[in-house]
């Protein structure tokens, strides 16, 4: 579906502008050459269709001729999260088993690290703009000695992308999705957005995750503009949006309060915005308030979703006229999406009333296929279409849904999806650490941050900058706990020795409407 739709950019618009990077600009006809070329390239180094392709790199265009090219041959992608530790990235790319891996200027030193470890990855194709590090391939290279090969579209049903999120298990997991389930999710959000024509999207957020590769299918399917900053800075949104007449964004709201309390934001800059999409993690009421009062000229819409259903589930629309401030479904997470039913579920798998607690469940095209070599976490997770979210919640009676806590153990700090175990492992191997549990608790400015609760060894001690060293090899940056507490009695069990996370939370969330942020 992509390559049709990469292939309908060029024969409708093929003078209009496709992307803008820095000082590049290039038609959607020089795109789908390039697409095209570089596939042909692919090919040429043994690529064949159903290879998983690597990607690690900060936004760009050349990001996404890569991911055209890997589909315009068959080909599978899979975007590599640049805050990775190492580790984290040795363990997915021999999980998905790539070898071509694309990489940029700012993750020269990363690649290196990965070949020095694994020396069966590669080749490293290089999209950068500096000098050719030794032993990579040059991506313009390749565009420019590589013959355009015919492109062989993908069917609805095979696999298209792997897209990896935290691990329950202590790894990370391998969200598969079809070609099917991928335009399901941008199609969802083109009809949520109701935005321009040909929108010109920025790309603000990373594009390894899923919320803004699904508006970048979305501008695609259009025949769109699409704006790159490199990753995101308040001044430089600001200057993209302003200088580029952006129309489109999504932004998490940690982000959102970052630009507006940077002290050059000015809401001028911001006038060709019509639409702001947010989510990742609730927004607070004064955050709330101060965007409309920042923008209000701009739709701004909320989503619920994960990377198991292409980031689609629920959408709650702010035009500032059909919700209060102070009406209750202001703080829910909206209405199913175009396409998407959401369903609250016991235990059991029994479907529950209205205002009933119970696990949140999301069926939709844009389910994703399972787990990539997990079948039995792929089984868990899924039950006649409907995805298993991890998150408890209910639907009132007008079908709003209002998220109340979380049945796995996970905490969204800043936008991201820190799965407690991955961070427990990464401690228990500590020497002076006897117990430890993380859990999430609040924070101004991340909505939560992780917090680790540790019962040293007898006579033993450990400070937060040294479980903070610990822990830097093995996870990424934000997985690192921000706060620590130390216990001298051992940590509460359940009556199957497991420990009691909802005790450890209690005091922490004293007198919220809700246990999640």
């Amino acid at each position: 579906m992509f390559v049709q739709a990469i292939s309908r950019a060029a024969q409708i618009r093929g003078d209009a502008i496709a992307s803008i990077c820095g000082d590049r600009q290039r038609t959607w006809a020089e795109s789908v050459d390039r697409t095209a070329r570089l596939a042909g390239a692919l090919k040429a180094l043994g690529a064949r269709s159903s290879d998983r392709i690597g990607i690690l790199a900060a936004n760009s265009d050349r990001y996404m001729e890569a991911m055209h090219a890997t589909w315009w041959f068959g080909g599978v992608t899979v975007p590599m999260n640049t805050r990775w530790a190492i580790a984290e990235h040795l363990y997915t790319a021999r999980d998905a088993g790539f070898r071509p891996i694309f990489v940029d200027d700012a993750n020269i030193a990363v690649a290196g690290q990965l070949g020095d470890a694994a020396p069966e990855l590669g080749p490293f194709i290089f999209m950068g703009d500096g000098a050719l590090p030794a032993g990579m391939i040059s991506f313009e290279a390749l565009i420019e000695q590589g013959e355009r090969c015919m492109a062989t579209p993908l069917a609805n049903d095979e696999l298209a992308g792997i897209f990896y999120t935290g691990g329950t298990t202590g790894h990370p997991k391998g969200v598969m999705h079809s070609a099917l389930s991928l335009w399901a999710g941008a199609t969802c959000l083109a009809m949520e957005t109701q935005g321009p024509r040909h929108q010109r999207y920025l790309h603000a957020a990373p594009m390894f995750h899923l919320g803004d590769l699904a508006q970048a299918f979305a501008t695609t399917a259009k025949a769109g503009c699409h704006v790159f900053v490199p990753g995101f800075t308040a001044d430089g949104v600001s200057r993209a949006i302003r200088e580029h007449d952006v129309e489109i964004t999504l932004l998490v709201p940690t982000m959102i309060g970052m630009l507006l309390d940077s002290p050059t934001f000015d809401p001028a800059d911001f006038a060709s915005l019509e639409v702001l999409m947010f989510g990742g993690s609730p927004i607070s009421d004064a955050v709330l308030g101060r965007m409309r009062s920042a923008f209000p000229g701009t739709r701004l819409i909320q989503g619920f979703g994960q990377t198991e259903t292409m980031a689609t589930g629920s959408m709650l629309p702010d035009d500032g006229r059909s919700l209060d401030i102070e009406d209750p479904r202001r703080r829910s997470a909206g209405r199913a999406a175009y396409g998407i039913e959401l369903g609250i579920f016991d235990e059991a798998g029994s479907r529950l009333g209205a205002r009933v607690t119970g696990e949140i469940w999301v069926r939709g095209a844009s389910a994703m296929l399972g787990y990539w070599g997990k079948p039995d976490q792929t089984q868990a997770a899924l039950t006649d279409g409907w995805v298993h979210t991890g998150d408890a919640g209910y639907l009132d009676e007008a079908g709003y849904l209002f998220v109340c806590d979380r049945v796995k153990d996970m905490v969204i700090s800043g936008g991201e999806n820190v799965f407690s175990a991955e961070v427990e492992n990464a401690l228990a191997s500590h020497p002076a650490i006897a117990q430890v549990a993380v859990i999430g608790v609040p924070d101004d400015r991340w909505g939560e941050r992780v917090h680790a609760i540790i019962v040293p060894h007898e006579g033993a001690s450990v400070s937060l900058e040294q479980v903070q060293a610990h822990c830097r090899p093995q996870i990424a940056g934000y997985k690192i706990p921000r706060s620590v507490e130390m216990r001298a009695e051992p940590l509460p069990l359940s009556a199957v020795g497991k420990v009691l996370k909802t005790k450890l939370r209690e005091p922490h969330w004293e007198g919220q409407a809700r246990r999640v942020s």
